[in-house]
């Protein structure tokens, strides 16, 4: 029985369905926001919201049979759990928060489509770098913020008065969102050596530090490729040699036969 309820939540039928299931409630879920729609067809769209929920608790409850304590130790299996687990809790009680993050169980496409759980694994995976690249840059920052507090708070309050707005002016400039019209050359007709503060800053943090972070990303998926190849490669060689062992039984065997049957003809 264990079997059988394993084979059916591994089935490709199966977990085509719950994905089908997720962007069909992630398309409910968006109209439901419409104030017209829900009022017309709110009830329909609550009933659906009830049914997807408990075709996922049995698809869950299946799986923990299936994979019994196996289930525990796999950390989608956890976040699938997780997620499921939000979206059981009543929506009274002061857990209304909890039921707002029922839209969370669109995340469980992550899961069921292997290439967006690649991207994520490998976003899990270069944390640690990142957050190096992350803590230098919030120095950058801060050094920046202080300067730019005492360089430009008087003329520019509202964007340099305090080390708040400072951080978020230069997270602006960061961005490239209106750095030079909006901010750089308002700046400039006050101060016309204000480039020698903002270039330096644009160079290093948005053409540096961005670029890192977006190579550290690059590597981790190009060495999940590599991995994911070798492994192919290695099966393909042991099923090489799996053939080449049985090819060589094989001829054992026709030989064994051949001398049999020379054994017979000579009798």
């Amino acid at each position: 029985m264990q079997e059988k309820v394993k084979s059916l939540v591994e089935c490709k039928r199966f977990q085509n369905f719950i994905m089908f299931l997720i962007i069909l409630n992630g398309i409910t879920m968006g109209l439901e926001t419409s104030k017209e729609i829900k009022a017309n067809f709110g009830a329909i769209i609550a009933s659906f919201d009830i049914f997807v929920i408990t075709v996922f608790t049995i698809e869950v409850i299946l799986r923990i049979y299936a994979h019994q304590k196996a289930f525990f130790k796999d950390s989608w299996s956890l976040f699938d759990f997780t997620i499921v687990a939000i979206s059981l809790v009543p929506s009274s009680a002061g857990f209304e928060i909890l039921r707002i993050l029922r839209v969370f169980r669109l995340f469980r496409l992550i899961t069921v489509v292997p290439q967006m759980r690649k991207i994520v694994s490998a976003l899990l995976s270069v944390i640690p770098g990142m957050a190096s690249i992350a803590a230098l840059m919030l120095l950058f920052f801060y050094v920046f913020a202080i300067m730019a507090n005492n360089l430009y708070a008087e003329t520019f309050p509202q964007w340099f008065g305090t080390l708040g707005e400072s951080f978020y002016t230069l997270f602006q400039v960061m961005t490239l969102e209106s750095w030079s019209m909006g901010i750089v050359r308002p700046i400039l007709e006050q101060h016309p050596y204000a480039w020698l503060f903002f270039i330096p800053f644009i160079f290093v943090v948005t053409f540096i530090m961005v670029n890192l972070i977006v190579a550290i990303v690059v590597d981790a998926m190009n060495e999940i490729h590599a991995s994911e190849e070798a492994h192919i490669i290695e099966e393909v060689q042991h099923v090489e040699n799996q053939t080449h062992q049985e090819l060589q039984q094989l001829r054992a065997e026709i030989q064994e036969l051949k001398v049999l049957l020379l054994k017979n003809s000579k009798d």
